[in-house]
C-alpha cells in the first residue's frame, strides 16, 4: 500500500463573535461543548481585530453572530472570524446569523437601488463560508444568493408551542398585519387550525408618504386575534394594526414574531398598544433601555444547537420542523 491513511474523527467547534454572547452560551451548554477561547478588540479608529486561541485545523466550524443594531460592527466582526477560520485551515465554516443582515433589502423596488441581501451573501462566500444557517429569512428567495448550502430554520414551532398552552385556540384569529404577510399568516393557520384574517393597508390620498391602516378582511368581533410578523423594527404596522382590531370589535390582539430588532419608538408604541402580550424570541438581544412589560421573549437556542447536530451528523434539519415551511 502505497501512501499514508490516517484514521480521524470529526471535530465540531462554535465560535461567537460579541454581538449576543449569551445565545452562543445557551447553545454550546445544550450541545456540550465550549466556545473556542476567541481574542476580540476594537482599536480606537473602530477597526477589528479576532484571533481564536487555539488550533481550528480540520474542524467543522460553526460562526454565531447576532446582527443586533450596529449592524454592520457585527456584520463586519462575522466576516472577519471567518476569514481567520478560512486561513487556519477549518475543514468547513458554517455561518450561523438567526436575524440575516439587511435581509430586507432583497430585491430592487426602483431603478439604482441595490440589491443588499445578496451582497451580504457573496461577502459571506467571500471571507470563506461553505454554509449558511438563518431563521425566518424576511423573503425565502435568500436562500438562492448564497452560493451553498442554506439552512433556513423556522421559529413557528416555538412560537406555537407557547400559544397553543397559553391560549384556548377556539377562540383564536390569526391575523397578517398587511398582504406581504399572509403567507406567513396561512402557515400560523395551518398549526393552530385558526381562521385567517387579513388587515388591508391602503394609502390616505389626502396624505403624502403616510399609510392608512384601513379594512379587515374576515371575522374578529369577540374573538382574540394573533397578529403574526417576522420582525418587529419599529413597530408602526402592527401597533396600527392592533389598534385597527381593537376597533372592529376584537376581544384581545396578542402579536407574535420572532425578530425583535424595536428600533426608536418601538417600546413606546407597543406599550401604549392595546396587546395583552407580544411573544418573541431571542434571535436577537432586547436593546438596552427598551422596556416593555408585557413582551415575552422565547429561546431559539434548542432549535440552533439541534440543527448545528444535525449539520455536523449530516443528518436532516427538515426533519426538526416538522412539516412546517414558510
Amino acid at each position: 500500500m502505497t501512501g499514508i491513511k490516517r484514521q480521524s474523527e470529526k471535530h465540531l467547534i462554535v465560535a461567537s463573535g460579541r454581538a449576543f454572547p449569551e445565545l452562543a452560551d445557551e447553545v454550546v451548554s445544550l450541545l456540550g461543548v465550549e466556545l473556542v477561547p476567541t481574542r476580540a478588540l476594537t482599536y480606537a479608529n473602530s477597526e477589528i481585530y479576532v484571533r481564536f486561541e487555539e488550533s481550528v485545523r480540520g474542524a467543522d466550524a460553526f460562526v454565531i453572530q447576532a446582527h443586533p443594531a450596529p449592524v454592520n460592527e457585527w456584520l463586519m466582526e462575522q466576516l472577519i472570524m471567518i476569514d481567520a477560520l478560512k486561513r487556519a485551515s477549518a475543514k468547513r465554516i458554517t455561518v450561523v446569523s438567526p436575524f440575516y443582515p439587511y435581509g430586507r433589502q432583497d430585491k430592487k423596488h426602483a431603478g439604482r437601488e441595490p440589491i443588499s441581501a445578496r451582497l451580504i451573501a457573496d461577502l459571506y462566500k467571500t471571507a470563506g463560508a461553505d454554509r449558511l444557517m438563518s431563521i425566518d429569512l424576511h423573503a425565502s428567495q435568500i436562500q438562492g444568493f448564497f452560493d451553498g448550502p442554506v439552512d433556513h430554520l423556522i421559529a413557528l414551532p416555538v412560537l406555537e408551542e407557547y400559544i397553543r398552552t397559553h391560549y384556548p385556540l377556539d377562540n383564536l384569529t390569526v391575523v397578517s398585519p398587511d398582504a406581504g404577510r399572509v403567507r406567513l399568516a396561512d402557515a400560523y393557520t395551518d398549526r393552530l387550525g385558526a381562521p385567517l384574517a387579513i388587515i388591508h393597508k391602503r394609502r390616505d390620498p389626502n396624505k403624502a408618504n403616510e399609510v392608512a391602516v384601513g379594512e379587515v378582511v374576515g371575522d374578529v368581533r369577540g374573538r382574540v386575534c394573533l397578529l403574526v410578523d417576522d420582525m418587529i423594527d419599529t413597530a408602526g404596522t402592527i401597533t396600527a394594526a392592533a389598534h385597527t382590531l381593537k376597533e372592529h370589535g376584537a376581544a384581545g390582539v396578542i402579536a407574535a414574531a420572532t425578530h425583535p430588532i424595536l428600533s426608536g419608538p418601538a417600546a413606546e408604541r407597543l406599550n401604549s398598544a392595546p396587546f395583552e402580550e407580544i411573544i418573541v424570541t431571542n434571535t436577537l438581544p432586547i436593546p438596552d433601555g427598551v422596556n416593555v412589560p408585557k413582551l415575552t421573549t422565547l429561546s431559539v437556542a434548542p432549535l440552533i444547537a439541534e440543527a448545528i447536530r444535525q449539520i455536523f451528523e449530516d443528518g436532516s434539519v427538515t426533519s426538526l420542523f416538522q412539516g412546517a415551511s414558510l
